[in-house]
């Protein structure tokens, strides 16, 4: 601890590294389960999924100036457990205190429109969902995820931010570890935000299908619908179809 005006005690990158080894030595104890988010190498994330999400953080002038305050944590290994489940984001994060701190992260359900929206955009793209299915990420869903306010990556309004730290900043470096540690996650596993977004992706594909598939055949009413009857030619041309078939008959003859 320091007083008031002095500079904390420095600290170097190694030491720190070896402290927050020791507490989740100490975690494990308690729960085994505890899932460490590990950074390898200098990108702190490599996929789409875990760039994307971080980009998408970035971007909005709500966290920009803060939310990079959190990547030396990430990358030291300071996020010791991390968590997500339907719209929560639960962490634990090792702090310059001895105890570490407890973050949780809730975000809020898609509004009706965004869902309906991307639902009619999904039906004209069912191509490409398979693709996403096969665990490619194909471009053209790429604005449907990433767009602003109308995409399924969370706006800030969308997110609540808690952190048990006596920082008074709504984005604490902390919190802001936690976020890029989501990154990470979805690197390994990006099935983990469509469950974030409490998607399920079988349905969203199954509507998709649907939907089109109404669309085909509205299409198709359409074009029938176009094809003149031969009730009508016959009034129109006020002849029947059957003497214009007998003539032709007596012609061949």
């Amino acid at each position: 601890m320091y007083n008031y005006g002095e500079f904390p005690k420095y600290v170097s990158a190694q030491k720190k590294r070896e402290n927050v080894q020791k507490t989740i030595e100490e975690l494990k104890k308690k729960n085994p389960n505890i899932k460490p988010v590990t950074i390898d190498g200098k990108k702190l994330a490599k996929t789409w999924w875990g760039e994307a999400w971080n980009k998408n953080l970035e971007s909005y002038s709500d966290y920009s100036s803060r939310i990079v305050r959190g990547r030396s944590y990430v990358r030291r290994g300071a996020v010791l457990d991390l968590e997500i489940s339907k719209g929560n984001i639960m962490a634990v994060v090792q702090g310059s205190s001895s105890k570490p701190y407890k973050i949780e992260i809730n975000i809020g359900p898609l509004s009706k429109n965004v869902w309906e929206n991307i639902i009619k955009d999904c039906a004209g793209k069912i191509a490409s969902l398979q693709e996403l299915i096969e665990g490619n990420f194909p471009k053209v869903l790429a604005e449907l995820f990433t767009g602003q306010g109308n995409g399924l990556f969370p706006s800030p309004k969308e997110i609540k931010l808690n952190c048990s730290c006596p920082d008074a900043a709504n984005m604490c470096k902390h919190v802001a570890s936690a976020l890029y540690g989501v990154g990470a996650r979805l690197d390994d596993n990006p099935a983990l935000f469509f469950e974030l977004r409490n998607i399920n992706m079988d349905e969203l594909i199954s509507i998709a299908v649907n939907k089109e598939s109404t669309k085909l055949l509205e299409k198709s009413k359409i074009k029938s619908s176009r094809v003149i009857k031969e009730d009508d030619v016959s009034e129109m041309f006020g002849i029947q179809m059957e003497m214009g078939a007998e003539m032709e008959s007596e012609t061949k003859e």
